[in-house]
């Protein structure tokens, strides 16, 4: 048998209830603080102390559970929630001819706990060589939770509804995570009934009984914020604007500039490179990745977009876009799935943009839709240039050659091509391939003579750019 707490660790993520005051049809565990499903914080908080394995407790919604976890989680079904004695002791069962080794328990509700203090309970554990160890908290206001009683050796757990004025007093509270040694927990679990108003298996019943057989102790938290549970949203709310800022503060130490961090949502998968400028207002999503020397906002809302060193989106809203380098969008624009912009391309105010490929240099200045489109290189599109892609059925293809240039209010039919340097006179409807080098006019368009020349024109993107930047900083 090996020494007391020095076996192997071993870990039982508690995430198989309901959490009735969600008052949710999804699973409590399945909320997202900061993108990141809530369970899944504890499981990342468990992962440097190099658990043998880390056992997820699933139950209601089980496969929606399962589905999230991350890799090296393994899900562990209990098939009726019968409280949390029942929950590890059915983590146990996973654990069959294991016989020494240390039990963690962490509640999957509890997505501000760190790995620091997990660290703690378990050489807190080790040290006092006993049975079991509890982490408690000391807080200003206990409403609500369990008291601890600790004597000889014995921990209690008091619920409220049980406690006796002299015990309501106390303010020392039981947070649910603890540290078993597996024979010992085994044992006191083999002793416990759900004789109660519940009928469940409660783990602070085992608790007492190990400290009457083998003695337990108190692991004090340090610090007191790691303190909150989620069961509600009032407490989901507050558990995001902890973590929330915990990314800010990152971002910012690592050289990303955030003008307000009070209005600014960072999700935690994101990525910034340095120098960036985060404006007022930005939502930051998913796999998001924000090149250096951006500035991105205000009130911009990008999910799983790619932004390259140097761009600028302002007032927009990106979906799995990408956003070249030196590129700019907005104000006001919508980048859509299958977009790429590449370098000091612009879609400016009022455009929305789907499937399309936007050329080096190009423009789609304002007032435009554009949708399963190629755009070349150094292309100019008027005002109010449309591609009408959908027939009704198919969606089709509008092909837009390299300095090609289409006057306002320009409707192109797909699937059309207009070819290469050719020109598009204002409130033509193409339904025909222009040729390249082409004039072409009408509705519906049909090319008269060559393109005019066209002298091309400084676009002033970088001087707009640092009238923007230095106006924002």
């Amino acid at each position: 048998m090996s020494e007391r707490g020095r076996g192997p660790i071993f870990a039982a993520v508690l995430a198989a209830g309901k959490g009735t005051r969600m008052k949710s049809n999804r699973a409590k565990v399945l909320h997202t603080i900061c993108g990141v499903p809530m369970v899944n914080y504890a499981i990342a908080a468990l992962r440097p102390l190099e658990p043998e394995r880390t056992m997820v407790v699933v139950g209601h919604q089980a496969d929606e559970v399962e589905e999230v976890l991350p890799e090296g989680a393994e899900p562990i079904l209990q098939k009726q929630q019968n409280g949390t004695g029942d929950a590890v002791r059915v983590a146990l069962e996973a654990l069959e001819g294991v016989e020494d080794g240390t039990l963690l328990v962490v509640n999957g509700d509890g997505p501000l706990i760190s790995d620091a203090t997990l660290a703690d309970l378990l050489n807190r554990h080790r040290e006092a060589g006993v049975g079991a160890t509890v982490l408690v908290a000391e807080l200003e206001d206990a409403t609500g939770l369990g008291r601890v009683m600790e004597d000889a050796g014995v921990v209690r757990i008091v619920e409220e509804r049980d406690a006796t004025e002299a015990e309501k007093r106390v303010h020392l509270v039981n947070l649910g995570l603890y540290a078993f040694e597996l024979r010992d927990i085994r044992r006191a679990l083999g002793l416990v009934g759900s004789e109660n108003d519940q009928g469940e298996v409660y783990l602070t019943d085992a608790l007492e009984i190990i400290g009457r057989q083998s003695r337990a102790v108190t692991c004090l938290l340090k610090n007191p914020q790691e303190a909150n549970l989620v069961n509600d949203r009032a407490q989901l709310a507050l558990a995001e604007e902890i973590v929330r800022r915990k990314i800010l503060d990152a971002h910012m130490r690592a050289g990303v500039t955030v003008r307000d961090p009070v209005s600014t949502h960072i999700e935690a998968s994101v990525e910034i490179g340095r120098d960036t400028v985060i404006l007022p207002g930005t939502f930051l999503r998913g796999a998001t990745r924000i090149g250096s020397d951006c500035v991105i906002g205000p009130s911009s809302d990008l999910l799983d977009t790619v932004v390259e060193d140097g761009a600028l989106v302002e007032h927009s809203v990106g979906r799995g876009a990408e956003v070249g380098p030196n590129a700019t969008v907005g104000p006001y624009s919508y980048l859509r799935p299958g977009t790429r912009l590449e370098s000091e391309s612009k879609v400016g105010a009022f455009c929305e943009v789907k499937n399309t490929s936007v050329g080096a240099g190009s423009k789609v200045p304002h007032l435009s839709y554009v949708g399963d489109a190629k755009i070349g290189q150094g292309a100019n599109l008027g005002a109010g240039t449309i591609t009408a892609n959908y027939d009704g059925r198919n969606k089709n293809r509008t092909e837009i050659g390299d300095g090609a240039f289409t006057g306002v209010n320009t409707s192109l039919v797909a699937p059309v091509k207009i070819g290469e340097g050719s020109y598009l006179g204002a409130g033509s409807v193409v339904n025909k391939d222009v040729p390249p080098g082409k004039l072409a006019v009408g509705m519906p368009a049909r090319a008269i003579r060559n393109a005019p020349n066209r002298v091309k024109e400084d676009t002033g993107k970088n001087d707009e750019r640092a009238d923007r930047t230095e106006t924002e900083g």
